[in-house]
């Protein structure tokens, strides 16, 4: 990692909620996403530069709007003006100034989406004062093309989305099972039949499984070349079910997308019953606490594969952290449709034969096309 230069304080901020209508829901084993909502900030010093990040707000439906009120009306207000020498450092002294209040709302999972927004924000920020590309700023494994792969493919039609996305340029993919034994064995097949040499798949459960259904399911799926199952159990399961499914499933299980803190992930890394860790930035730790778990997970000898499913900042800061890191991972991306996917991160990275491809434009690289989405505007807020 290089040093970090010099900072400034912050001076200005603002607050964007998105909402993208869609043409067809997308559809997990918990809940349906009607639209494609994102919340962004964007922040500014008192020299003039800028930075953006991004919040994680699918669900519930209401929650895009209520995150930005968070940012906009709780978190920035402790931000703004105070000096700092690192992202982590300014968004640990806000934590610590809002923690009876967190307390007090019973609101951890929101608290640690806009704090992880804010991060991000601040990164994006050192990395153009710096003149380079984040990923540069973060690391030095240098990987500018990393592997990417198509997720969120689910019924109907899991043979027509497998040969769209691989026009796109994918060459890996991941289907959505948890909905049944009869669909989720149709949507595996239908996703392997359409399938290349050389291509692969995984398959995501979304936490729908008890540990009893989960060892029913697995066993019948060993016959299928899986890079791995996702998220078979709930993430509040007790280590000792994870282990136990470990061992009994001959799987390659992968998990971290809703785990919350740095106590939970070493607990995580050091049992190993996961073997794929996949925290989200825009979800929890931003880049500096998903940044620690991605090296320590690499350090433990498993696979660090960003968990992301968002608008274009949250992507492309996945992507640089991934970079910076280096390893075998695989970069999420989402394949349903989501124009604040390339209209928030313009000009949008090229994929090329299965790698998605960063620029070296300074920090993010990318910006929204704000024109673009300001008839998807619900929300904005001025901060000072």
């Amino acid at each position: 990692m290089r040093e970090i230069p010099a900072t400034a304080p912050l001076r200005h901020a603002e607050v964007f909620v998105f909402r993208a209508p869609i043409d067809a829901p997308v559809r997990t084993s918990f809940g349906v996403m009607h639209d494609r909502p994102a919340v962004l900030l964007r922040v500014e010093d008192e020299d003039g530069l800028c930075g953006w990040g991004e919040a994680w707000c699918n669900f519930p439906s209401c929650g895009a709007e209520h995150r930005g009120r968070l940012l906009a009306e709780t978190v920035l207000p402790s931000a703004l003006g105070a000096s700092w020498r690192e992202p982590g450092g300014l968004v640990r002294e806000v934590a610590r100034k809002l923690r009876i209040l967190r307390l007090q709302a019973d609101e951890p999972g929101p608290m640690d989406q806009a704090l992880a927004c804010l991060d991000i924000a601040l990164w994006d920020l050192a990395a153009r004062r710096a003149g380079v590309p984040l990923h540069a700023l973060l690391g030095d494994a240098a990987m500018t093309a990393m592997p990417a792969y198509a997720s969120g493919i689910n019924h109907p039609g899991v043979a027509e989305t497998v040969a769209r996305t691989r026009q796109e340029g994918y060459r890996a993919f991941k289907v959505k099972i948890g909905f049944g034994r009869e669909q989720d064995e149709a949507n595996i097949r239908a996703a392997l039949g359409s399938l290349l040499p050389g291509e692969r798949l995984a398959a995501d459960a979304n936490q729908a499984w008890t540990l009893e259904q989960a060892l029913e399911a697995l066993p019948r799926l060993r016959r299928y070349p899986l890079l791995w199952v996702e998220e078979p159990l709930a993430c509040d399961r007790p280590a000792a079910e994870w282990a136990a499914l470990a061992a009994a499933g001959r799987f390659t299980l992968a998990a971290g997308e809703n785990i919350r803190s740095e106590v939970a992930f070493d607990a995580a890394i050091a049992a190993a019953s996961v073997r794929v860790v996949q925290p989200d930035v825009c979800k929890w730790g931003g880049l500096t606490g998903c940044l620690r778990v991605a090296r320590a997970a690499l350090a433990a000898g498993l696979h660090y594969c960003p968990h992301y499913l968002g608008g274009g900042i949250g992507l492309l800061a996945s992507a640089h952290l991934l970079a910076a890191v280096g390893g075998d991972g695989l970069l999420e991306v989402d394949c349903n449709p989501n124009p604040l996917r390339e209209l928030l991160a313009a000009p949008f990275p090229r994929l090329r034969d299965g790698r998605f491809l960063l620029s070296d434009a300074p920090g993010l690289g990318v910006a929204p096309d704000m024109e673009a989405v300001e008839k998807l505007l619900t929300f904005h807020a001025r901060c000072r």
